[in-house]
């Protein structure tokens, strides 16, 4: 992102977020019925389930600004309510929860943010509201040098000690995983040994994510949790699917529509329960810099979040 779109995002974040505005969005579709649906709908779909899953493009504004709009909304509902977080790593989890107790300053969350991601105006909002409500921040992700090292040169290649915390995960990729992978992230891989690398790196990334998802619901099977991942990620064969195969949770799926990987003439219930659509005067429709282009390559499992 250049400086001058970093400067201007950081001026208009607070307007972009605005519940208002978020709330009002007048085009969100029902993949089940393939009809538009209101947002009052939308909540009460997303609080008959344990688990809500919204998907990102990581800079686009309006993605978050839908985001802390939901979690603002399911917060003020009887049941305790939790944010995943694919940003964070898990052993930066003490942070977190200092940050939400409020015995930590900003600098010191966003100096750890910044080890971990970037773009920290766009998501600041969300963390503000989290410790303003005592919302407990889940650090779902691990370690970079991981699916780094699984990208390059595969999975068999982690010895056992790279694997601590995730005894028992298994990444065999199928044929069905792989169809996944080139229509959600756009990635298709001229060389055959370098994309099922990739793939086992993103297999990686999902599993290991709903395993410490699972984890915290198994130990608090009382709240909701919210997470908030790349669009990829959350599509319903990413985690959620790797966290069906753990615990029979309940859960529903929202990604932003993204023209050239997901639309309103292609997305399924297969693919996700609501899709909200980039149309209309509240619309958030991407730029010509932000929009995929279909087909397009990732040089990395990093680039491909």
């Amino acid at each position: 992102m250049r400086p001058c779109h970093i400067l201007l995002t950081a001026l208009f974040i607070p307007l972009l977020l605005s519940p208002t505005t978020a709330a009002a969005h007048p085009h969100l579709l029902a993949t089940a019925s393939g009809t538009e649906i209101s947002y009052q709908q939308l909540l009460t779909e997303l609080s008959a389930v344990q688990v809500v899953f919204i998907g990102e493009l990581h800079d686009h504004a309006g993605h978050h600004r839908m985001q802390y709009e939901i979690i603002r909304s399911l917060e003020q509902q009887q049941q305790p309510l939790a944010i995943g977080l694919e940003m964070i790593q898990i052993d930066d989890q003490p942070t977190l929860d200092a940050w939400v107790a409020g015995n930590l300053e900003e600098t010191d969350l966003v100096a750890m943010f910044n080890r971990n991601w970037s773009m920290w105006p766009l998501y600041r909002d969300i963390f503000v509201l989290a410790r303003e409500r005592r919302i407990p921040l889940l650090a779902l992700n691990i370690s970079r040098d991981i699916i780094r090292q699984v990208a390059k040169n595969g999975f068999a290649s982690l010895p056992p000690t790279r694997l601590e915390g995730l005894e028992g995960v298994t990444c065999t990729v199928d044929p069905a995983y792989e169809q996944f992978i080139r229509r959600a992230l756009g990635e298709h891989g001229h060389n055959p040994t370098s994309f099922r690398y990739f793939c086992e790196a993103q297999l990686l990334w999902d599993t290991a994510m709903a395993k410490h998802l699972n984890d915290f619901l198994t130990r608090q099977p009382d709240y909701r949790v919210v997470v908030l991942a790349g669009s990829g990620h959350s599509w319903k064969y990413g985690i959620p699917h790797q966290l069906t195969k753990l615990a029979p949770r309940t859960f529903r799926v929202l990604l932003p529509e993204v023209p050239g990987r997901i639309d309103r003439t292609r997305a399924s219930v297969a693919d996700t329960d609501f899709l909200w659509l980039d149309v209309g005067p509240q619309s958030w429709t991407l730029s010509p810099s932000q929009r995929p282009q279909a087909g397009e390559q990732k040089s990395s499992a990093a680039a491909a979040e």
